[in-house]
């Protein structure tokens, strides 16, 4: 998160989060969102699997109200022994 300079909060966000193509990794991506976002908008959650499909990138959309609370979700994001990569 260092490279985020220049926001002006709030903004809309999208939180990407790669990792295996199951539902449960779409599960633990939401759920840790929520955490630091709350309540999520209709469609703020879509989800793009490998050509292969075995991996799928979860992006959420939040209102992020401050940098210390992306900085947090993604150390949360990072944290789980799933996820392979942050955007």
């Amino acid at each position: 998160m260092s490279q985020v300079t220049g926001l002006e909060f709030p903004c809309e966000w999208p939180v990407k989060a790669f990792g295996p193509g199951t539902e449960a990794f779409e599960l633990d991506v939401v759920s840790i969102v929520r955490r630091h976002a709350g309540d999520l908008r209709e469609n703020a959650v879509t989800t793009r699997p490998s050509r292969n499909g075995k991996y799928t990138v979860v992006t959420v959309t939040i209102r992020a109200r401050s940098r210390a609370q992306l900085e947090a979700l993604y150390t949360e994001l990072r944290a789980h022994p799933d996820v392979v990569m942050t955007l």
